[in-house]
């Protein structure tokens, strides 16, 4: 089976995950109707610590279709300049010493040495890396990140974001689908 052929057979209103072409498009031409759970979560964080992207150098680990690439839109529709970085990406601990923001999403434990963060950045580690002891880790050695103004922790930082914008994604579908004008405003949609 395709996955993207049966992704896409979803209805664009109950894509609760922002994953359909339809979906992406809009996020692509600034006109989100539901964006990826992650990438809202992360807005959400930035918002909620009252930073802002307009005018900041974002650096994303990582372009897959559930983060990497959704999360770029959304910095470039709030006005960040973005640079993606993948498995290819030369000089990558120049790249991030350059960021204002990083986003990682690689699932590469180690892959961030902390030396790179520039100080006073703005740090959302995304990965989830199982080590065979049980314990989760992200990509980023977090111990010696004293230097950078935020830095979410993994577990418990982004992945709650994420939950929690998926039931506001699946509220906010079933209210749309009803037409309840005045719940939507009552519910700041």
């Amino acid at each position: 089976l395709d996955k993207d052929e049966l992704l896409n057979v979803i209805d664009p209103s109950k894509d609760v995950d922002g994953l359909t072409n339809i979906n992406m498009g809009m996020l692509l031409r600034g006109q989100p109707n539901f964006v990826a759970c992650t990438p809202q979560g992360i807005s959400r964080l930035v918002k909620s610590i009252g930073y802002d992207f307009r005018g900041k150098d974002v650096v994303i680990l990582g372009q897959s279709i559930i983060v990497g690439r959704p999360m770029a839109l959304v910095c470039l529709n709030q006005g960040a300049t973005v640079t993606i970085c993948h498995s290819a990406t030369e000089r990558l601990d120049e790249k991030i010493k350059s960021a204002d923001v990083l986003i990682s999403a690689m699932g590469v434990m180690g892959v961030v040495d902390s030396s790179w963060l520039k100080p006073n950045s703005v740090v959302f580690d995304v990965a989830i890396n199982r080590l065979s002891s049980g314990k989760i880790t992200g990509d980023i050695e977090g111990a010696k990140c004293d230097h950078v103004g935020f830095l979410t922790p993994v577990p418990g930082g982004v992945g709650p974001m994420t939950v929690a914008c998926l039931m506001n994604n699946t509220l906010l579908s079933a209210v749309k689908r009803v037409g309840d004008k005045a719940l939507l405003e009552e519910l700041n949609f």
